[in-house]
């Protein structure tokens, strides 16, 4: 049998070497079509959504990648009021979406703490535990974590954005721990948190070693989602300001966020995978062709429109001027054209975390 049969049929039995060549499979398109065949036969040929709101890019980290880093003095500040965060909640449960998730820059402190637990329990109050709520919200203390889990979150995402410790000591400054972020993983299944984390492929630095062992970091952490996307330079950042970005990497990073979604679901099987939105500012179908490569979740961004100019972590953000209206329309029309359903009113939650 060949390497992507028996991808296909045993989940989470292959080698770090067969990682590396399901990555560097030579007819993308057959890796493609393979991991699909797997999504379609593990979760069906249905898309489960997120509402996305970014409620405030007020942030303590100084990731070199990021656009809204704190030694970034060329953005706007902003952050939500809770009666903003809530309404919003309330519109995409209305909507049928099912789902929401909460993603703001890093902050810590007691008075973040309050703050995000007094707009889930508000939330909670309103749409009941039939809407699944996710969180993104940076590195916590656990007691922090479990607090939110208690007021009405249900799936938290951390991304590790790389498990090489190396490589993340060169993405960040001196302060900032991957041990930690690891850590924040594993207090987070303690917590009882559907759990979450992924990683950027095209990293400088990196190679393809480096995207296997991610993968293999998913399975030893026994994550339930996974979301990642293809790197993208921002110009205001110390990683991105000089880094070339020409049509062919684009291409090529497009291309290789693709195939770490078609990797990782024939290699996990039954975990969430979102296709981000950065594949959509890499091609304008690159969500749809994310769904086709293995990926199950979308988030569309339910943010008031007049701050998402605000939030972009990397540069050529899509649908910053789209309401959440037209977001959701061109996307059902985006999403029935390649035959898959969207699962309406329906949590959508993991599989993976359903069999545990």
């Amino acid at each position: 049998m060949s390497l992507l049969g028996r991808a296909a049929v045993a989940p989470r039995a292959l080698s770090h070497r067969e990682l590396v060549e399901l990555l560097t499979w030579p007819d993308a398109e057959e890796l493609f079509s393979a991991a699909y065949a797997v999504k379609c036969r593990e979760i069906g040929r249905v898309v489960s959504f997120r509402g996305l709101v970014e409620f405030g890019n007020v942030c303590e980290k100084n990731c070199y990648y990021c656009g809204i880093r704190k030694g970034n003095g060329k953005v706007h500040r902003y952050r939500m009021e809770a009666d903003e965060i809530v309404r919003e909640a309330e519109l995409a449960f209305k909507a049928g979406y099912g789902s929401l998730v909460l993603q703001s820059g890093e902050l810590t402190g007691e008075a973040n703490a309050v703050f995000v637990e007094d707009v889930l329990r508000r939330i909670h109050a309103f749409c009941g535990d039939e809407f699944g709520v996710t969180i993104s919200l940076g590195e916590q203390p656990e007691e922090t974590y479990r607090c939110w889990r208690e007021a009405g979150a249900h799936r938290y995402l951390l991304r590790i954005e790389t498990s090489n410790p190396a490589l993340y000591a060169k993405l960040h400054p001196a302060d900032h721990s991957w041990e930690r972020r690891r850590d924040c993983l594993r207090a987070l299944r303690r917590c009882g948190y559907q759990v979450g984390s992924g990683v950027m492929a095209g990293l400088p630095g990196q190679t393809t070693d480096d995207l296997a062992s991610d993968i293999e970091f998913f399975e030893s952490e026994d994550l339930d989602m996974i979301g990642m996307g293809p790197y993208i330079p921002h110009a205001d950042t110390p990683l991105g300001k000089d880094a070339p970005w020409t049509p062919e990497l684009r291409k090529k990073h497009l291309e290789l966020g693709l195939r770490m979604i078609a990797a990782t679901r024939l290699y996990l099987h039954d975990v969430n995978i979102a296709a981000a939105t950065a594949l959509q500012a890499l091609d304008p179908e690159g969500r749809e062709k994310g769904l086709l490569a293995g990926a199950n979740v979308v988030m569309p961004n339910v943010t008031e429109t007049r701050y998402r100019a605000d939030y972009q972590l990397y540069a050529g953000k899509p649908c910053l001027d789209e309401n959440a209206t037209l977001c959701r329309g061109c996307l059902e029309r985006r999403i029935s054209a390649i035959g898959e359903t969207i699962l309406w009113n329906k949590r959508g939650d993991s599989l993976h975390w359903a069999k545990r």
